[in-house]
């Protein structure tokens, strides 16, 4: 075990088995009996030997009814031993999984969406397979040692000097086997790399399977797959090969270990020193003893892959957060909903700025729409209002307070956002609108529906409001899905409105549904809208025309045009009249 390695056992037992004490000392219990039971086996046979040997007659009918209570006894401890062994280790990953959960959703947005969403899945099945394996393993290594110590105790109470040659042949062992677990530990942490590249992938290739088949490149992604597929295959050898060495290893050690002592207890009993219900009991102890000494070789490889597990999910649990709230940050203070932006400025990490002393302003229930070709900072402005993330330069108000200043949770109640691709949850229509407003009533949900022309189609499914969506919504149209967002943002009664893009994947028919909706959702509410369809934007009360980065015009739909100028331009491409 390195050292490396202490302090994260040290967290796991301090954060997640402790409150589990009261299961572990169970476990520890059933675990002690079990070793002292088995270590009753040799002494058994070899007074039943001795017996036979003395010609005992009462050894017919005494022997059977011990044999039958000792394993008896064995069988209880060792079922109340595994299963409470495996309840701990469940529930320590059930709570593993549900604090990596938690981070990974409270985490900055920008290094969780640098990932790709099957990378993340990987720490929950791969690093979740590894850690419950190895506290499996070292659960069942305290029974394995506290074994071997029993049966230990045996071979000194029958015969102490052949105790301690065999003591002394199994330790040369244990530098081969850290050897090992070192590798291991390190294919491991290969391995995780290697599962994360091809589960990414083949979530990449199924969602991207219209375009692979539209412009013929199975071909193509069955090679990307091979190659992953490859590296995943040598990864994964080169674990195994690994651990394929310690048992061959262990058989090698235990049978000189057997040899060795077979033929000094044969001289022993065949020079009259040692009788032969002590070489039968003897030899019985050794043998029993291969099993956990085995185990306990191999508890090592598992220990370093539940390792490699713990480092990858506490890595990302320990991941520092930019975007959090302030010593002195205050709930948001009342208001209309003024929302501006003074001289802000943002990069991304090691790109060029995104926005460069960009200055707006959201009168209280004005619209304000943000136009200007892709990449022109329209959709980084509008991920600081709920700070995703943070300006590098200048401040982000709503009414006059800066936002780095305020708590994150008043401030995100405070708006909703609906952007392009509707979100919708694989839950029940009802529980998809109400998550806008947490304990909002029935009633509340139809009138966000009605509002949000939702209420019809909602009506007619199978079950109605009760009716679940499928993942994704993939019951619903595209259409029907938005409808479903726009309710959600109507239920949450926001002070400032974000709008992204809503309603440029809908046809005409759709379009104009849910915008007699969004007309619904902005009226007397400050709306911040995204639009590359300049004429979904016409009359908004400001047009902000963005540029590289820079707000280069400002204006209504009727000045800007009479200006000639970007906005001019842009109208004319979209043959807007």
């Amino acid at each position: 075990m390195t050292t490396r390695a202490w302090p994260l056992l040290a967290r796991l037992w301090r954060e997640t088995l402790l409150p589990l004490r009261l299961r572990i000392l169970f476990a520890a219990f059933c675990t002690i009996g079990v070793s002292a039971v088995t270590a009753l086996y040799p002494i058994v046979i070899q007074q039943a030997f001795d017996a036979f040997a003395r010609g005992d007659a009462n050894i017919a009918w005494v022997l059977p009814p011990i044999i039958i209570a000792v394993t008896t006894a064995r069988g209880a401890f060792m079922l109340g031993q595994q299963l409470t062994i495996q309840d701990v280790v469940l529930r320590a990953l059930e709570t593993l999984q549900a604090r990596l959960f938690s981070a990974m959703t409270r985490a900055d947005l920008a290094p969780i969406t640098a990932e790709a969403p099957a990378r993340h899945a990987a720490r929950f099945t791969t690093d979740a397979t590894a850690i419950q394996e190895a506290l499996t393993r070292a659960m069942g290594g305290a029974s394995h040692m506290l074994t071997v110590i029993g049966l230990v105790l045996s071979m000194l109470w029958l015969d102490w000097k052949l105790a301690l040659i065999a003591a002394l042949l199994y330790p040369i062992a244990v530098w081969p086997i850290l050897r090992v677990g070192n590798l291991i530990r390190r294919a491991a942490f290969g391995m995780q790399d290697r599962v994360g590249d091809a589960s990414a992938l083949v979530t990449e290739s199924v969602a991207a399977a219209r375009v692979v088949r539209a412009y013929r490149l199975e071909a193509a992604e069955e090679s990307r797959a091979a190659s992953a597929f490859a590296r995943l295959r040598a990864s994964l050898f080169t674990m195994g090969a690994a651990r394929a060495r310690l048992d061959p290893l262990l058989e090698v050690l235990g049978g000189l270990a057997v040899a060795i002592v077979l033929g000094f207890v044969g001289w022993r009993v065949a020079s009259g020193e040692a009788t032969i219900g002590q070489f039968t009991g003897f030899v019985a102890a050794l043998l029993i003893a291969s099993q956990p000494i085995r185990a306990l070789g191999s508890l090592n490889a598992a220990l370093q892959q539940g390792i490699a597990g713990l480092t990858s999910v506490y890595g990302l649990m320990d991941a520092p957060r930019r975007v959090v709230d302030a010593p002195d940050a205050r709930p948001l203070p009342a208001g209309p909903g003024r929302v501006e932006f003074r001289n802000v400025s943002f990069a991304y990490h090691g790109a060029a700025p995104a926005l460069n002393n960009v200055s707006i302003t959201v009168e209280p229930g004005r619209t304000v729409a943000l136009v200007g070709a892709s990449g022109a900072g329209k959709s980084t402005a509008m991920m600081l209002l709920p700070r995703f993330m943070d300006p590098d330069a200048g401040a982000v108000l709503i009414d006059g307070a800066d936002l780095r200043h305020v708590t994150l949770a008043s401030l995100r109640d405070a708006i909703a956002y609906v952007g392009q691709e509707a979100l919708v949850f694989d839950d029940t229509a009802a529980a998809n609108i109400a998550c806008g407003k947490p304990g909002a009533t029935q009633a509340d949900i139809e009138a966000a529906a009605r509002a949000a022309r939702a209420h019809d189609f909602i009506a007619v499914l199978p079950q109605g409001y009760a009716t679940p969506l499928g993942p994704g919504g993939n019951r619903l149209s595209g259409g029907q899905r938005q409808r479903i967002a726009l309710a959600r943002a109507l239920l949450r009664d926001p002070r400032v409105l974000l709008l992204d893009e809503a309603t440029s994947a809908l046809d005409a028919e759709n379009e104009a549904a849910i915008q007699d909706a969004i007309a619904e959702l902005r009226g007397g509410r400050s709306a911040l809208v995204i639009a590359h369809r300049l004429s979904t934007v016409q009359d908004a009360d400001l047009i902000v025309v963005m540029q590289d980065g820079q707000v280069v015009e400002q204006g209504t739909h009727a000045e800007l045009v009479a200006r000639a100028g970007a906005y001019s331009r842009m109208v004319s491409a979209q043959s807007f009249d």
